[in-house]
């Protein structure tokens, strides 16, 4: 049984409570403290350990200004940097700092300015790579080298701290064996010295080759807060990816501009419809590229595989989306009088989310001439593109919509998914999206359709339409076993000499031939899961998606499921769950990371467009009409009428907010 901590938030909320702190001549009792701006200073040298925090403030929404130690004419970290005065208050322009180590300046003088504004206004240091000396509150380094594979522990004052949303150890991956991928150093604290006012907190400890010792830990001195960390790190890494977080809430005090969760939605296209199936012995799809006469039997669902999807489902507390085609009903109906799939369907209709996938699955784009491999739009005799019809567009989506509601299945009509994405731009065959598209889906209430992430990962507005941009998940929809998805894996992964396509030699992507019994649970399953995994841990409100058919025969979709959600829980705390969500709740969540990213990208924070600062232990966020706020906050924290502020996650609080927002701080 999986044993949940509880951290001590109350410990966390001590140190929050004192969201400014002074050091230097005291303020009288009715003077207002010094404003602290929502924005973090980046120091970089290039280094993928910067890079990786920086990612992660992006990914969160987190305002940060960038200073490029290589970057010549770039701005002198001094006084005049760092701070000012606004209305006669002494105001710090960073709340928090990253360095890429613990002295990174030629120039002494630019990391003394630098200790005295962390001083005077309690700002936070974090060190994205150092060495263990002295300087850090370390002993010398009693390891050094590779941390590929090694399982470091998250301490009890971190989960009752920062890392409170952690669960489970920290592991560093060990993706290709042999190769290294992490390098880092483990040591032993320094003793404490507290009339020195010294001291250090390990957060994650490991013990390499039988030694022991702390990789990350914040070091006290001075009257300064400096966040340690021994090892390497690039942003996709999992040791990272689970520690991201806790390093932004620990560096910003748990007040901060920015929103994130951690999102998996899985979309199971082509329900009721039977998919082609791999030819082993030709390479190739009937239907799709191969010669006449190759024939293979076609994949679709059971009723049994409805049973086991909906059983999963409550063992697993996940919930799939079924894009469904109801004219595969009506044709298994049609030629065996009744069709068990659909009838098994029906009678757990609301147990899965559902989402129109057009009556048919036709190409919605232009219209295909097929005679040439690969296959080019129509064109009429003033040479241009044939586009399918307004009025076959709209009887596909309505359709389908009606077909459900003849079912009593229920149907969001905003959402949907066209097949193959079409309607919208294929390149380089079909430049432009389809121009009755928008107009139809207007027409009929659809207000998101999916997009193929891979392609367009960016949310377009297409009319009064938004795309929900969604992630393949790399097992093939023409194939029901592992040994088939093996065998097309292969062909398009290996060399020509192996027996591949070759296709992979163009880019050097090839791999050795995978085993045909254990290739798909010991190479693809892995793979799918951390490809997966880096979306998850991204604030990615993208969906990922499926075919039928790979929860049929075989049933291959769901080792990787499991395994995605069985390495999230032996890291995380049951106070960050996945957010599975539907559809259109993923798109309007994309679309308000878009707006907020733009506006703070072109700007806005510079030009005061935006202004968000702490005072005195109150939160004030100001931004223009339209543009919603993501805003951070720890556990008992109130708006401005004394309710619990936003929502609760990962132990803090937080919430997008359109207008003036004004917070009051737990201890306040």
């Amino acid at each position: 049984m999986k044993v949940v901590r509880r951290p001590a938030l109350s410990v966390l909320f001590g140190v929050l409570a004192a969201a400014v702190l002074i050091i230097g001549p005291p303020l009288s009792a009715s003077a207002a403290g010094p404003r602290i701006d929502l924005q973090v200073l980046v120091v970089t040298n290039g280094s993928a350990s910067v890079t990786a925090v920086t990612q992660q403030l992006k990914a969160e929404g987190v305002p940060y200004k960038t200073v490029d130690l290589r970057a010549a004419g770039r701005p002198v970290i001094d006084e005049a940097f760092l701070s000012d005065t606004v209305d006669g208050t002494p105001r710090a322009k960073f709340q928090g700092v990253v360095l890429p180590n613990a002295a990174p300046f030629e120039n002494d003088a630019e990391m003394a300015a630098l200790a005295a504004y962390e001083k005077r206004f309690g700002i936070r240091q974090l060190d994205a790579h150092v060495r263990p000396s002295a300087a850090v509150g370390l002993n010398a380094p009693a390891y050094t080298g590779p941390m590929d594979g090694v399982t470091a522990q998250v301490t009890e004052a971190a989960r009752a701290d920062a890392l409170r949303y952690l669960g489970g150890p920290v592991r560093f991956d060990d993706v290709e064996p042999g190769v290294g991928e992490t390098t880092g150093f483990v040591a032993t604290p320094l003793p404490d010295d507290p009339d020195a006012g010294k001291s250090f907190k390990p957060f994650v400890t490991a013990n390499v080759k039988g030694t022991a010792g702390a990789v990350a830990g914040v070091y006290t001195h001075d009257g300064r807060s400096e966040m340690v960390l021994t090892f390497t790190s690039e942003s996709e890494q999992w040791h990272f990816q689970t520690l991201g977080r806790g390093l932004v809430t620990w560096l910003t005090k748990g007040v901060h501009l920015g929103y994130d969760r951690n999102y998996f939605g899985v979309h199971v296209d082509d329900v009721f419809m039977p998919d082609a199936r791999w030819s082993t012995e030709h390479n190739c799809t009937p239907t799709e590229d191969c010669e006449d006469g190759v024939e293979t039997e076609d994949i679709r669902m059971e009723a049994g595989d409805v049973s086991f999807a909906t059983q999963w489902q409550t063992q697993h507390g996940f919930v799939l989306d079924m894009a469904y085609n109801g004219a595969g009903s009506d044709e298994a109906a049609l030629k065996n009088g009744v069709d068990p799939l659909t009838v098994a369907f029906v009678a757990v209709r609301d147990k899965f989310r559902w989402l129109n996938h057009t009556y048919s699955h036709p190409f919605l784009g232009c219209v295909q001439d097929n005679s040439t491999s690969p296959w080019q739009c129509r064109r009429n005799q003033s040479g241009q593109i044939v586009y399918v019809s307004a009025a076959d567009i709209e009887r596909e989506v309505s359709k389908n919509v009606q077909w459900a509601s003849g079912r009593g299945i229920p149907v969001d009509a905003s959402e949907l998914v066209t097949g193959e994405h079409s309607g919208l731009r294929v390149t380089p065959q079909q430049p432009d999206d389809n121009p009755n598209l928008a107009p139809v889906l207007a027409k009929t209430g659809v207000k998101w359709t999916a997009s193929d992430a891979s392609r367009e990962k960016a949310q377009r507005v297409i009319g009064s339409v938004r795309t929900v941009p969604r992630h393949p998940l790399n097992i093939f929809y023409n194939v029901g076993t592992a040994e088939e998805e093996v065998d097309q894996y292969n062909w398009i992964h290996t060399r020509r000499s192996d027996g591949g396509s070759g296709i992979c030699e163009e880019d050097s992507s090839c791999i050795e031939p995978l085993d045909p019994d254990s290739g798909y649970e010991s190479y693809i399953v892995p793979v799918e899961t951390r490809t997966a995994l880096t979306h998850v841990l991204a604030n990615d409100p993208r969906p990922h998606y499926a075919h039928q058919s790979n929860l049929a025969e075989g049933r291959i979709l769901y080792p990787v499921l499991e395994r995605v959600l069985s390495q999230y829980w032996s890291s995380f705390a049951a106070n960050t769950p996945i957010i599975n969500a539907p559809m259109s709740a993923l798109g309007d969540e994309l679309r308000r990371q878009d707006a907020w990213r733009a506006a703070v990208g072109a700007g806005a924070m510079d030009r005061g467009d935006v202004t968000a600062y702490v005072q005195d232990g109150t939160v004030t966020v100001k931004a223009p009409a339209g543009l919603e706020a993501p805003v951070t906050a720890p556990e008992g924290t109130q708006d401005a009428g004394g309710a619990p502020f936003g929502q609760a996650y990962a132990g803090e609080r937080s919430a997008y907010r359109a207008g003036d927002v004004t917070l009051t701080l737990p201890g306040a």
